[in-house]
């Protein structure tokens, strides 16, 4: 990951020992830890390399910090409701299941169904559980 980083400019290359090792001064040590740290909490690159801008920034205003977090925090929270979501579906659907030796499976004929077509009534919302129909 920390090429990846010197890559994406988050953080300068190091220097150089004499055999090819990266050596890291104490303020590039701390740089890569805010980038992890950001990046475990789900900030994007270039969200990160936002955030590292504010922080070298000694007279920024802590409006824009605030703001990129709780954009971050919602994009999660609508991201887990979806994961949710799918998971109770696929949780409905391993219900209808036999899961026994025959073949017949309706979760199978669920994901293979196909979404309605224009006109022939709404579609149903990504977020929409998929329903399994009647077993066989």
């Amino acid at each position: 990951m920390i090429r990846y980083y010197e890559r994406a400019g988050l953080i300068r290359s190091p220097t150089r020992s004499a055999s090819g090792h990266r050596v890291y001064a104490e303020d590039e040590v701390r740089t890569l830890r805010f980038v992890h740290r950001a990046r475990i909490l789900g900030f994007s690159v270039a969200d990160t390399a936002v955030l590292l801008r504010l922080w070298r920034d000694e007279e920024r205003a802590s409006a824009g910090v605030k703001d990129l977090a709780i954009r971050r925090a919602t994009d999660m929270e609508r991201r887990a409701a979806a994961l949710a979501d799918a998971a109770a579906s696929l949780r409905d659907l391993a219900e209808t299941c036999p899961g026994d030796d025959r073949p017949e499976c309706p979760l199978l004929d669920a994901l293979a169904r196909e979404p309605a077509r224009p006109g022939e009534g709404p579609a149903p919302a990504p977020s929409a559980r998929i329903e399994a129909g009647p077993a066989r």
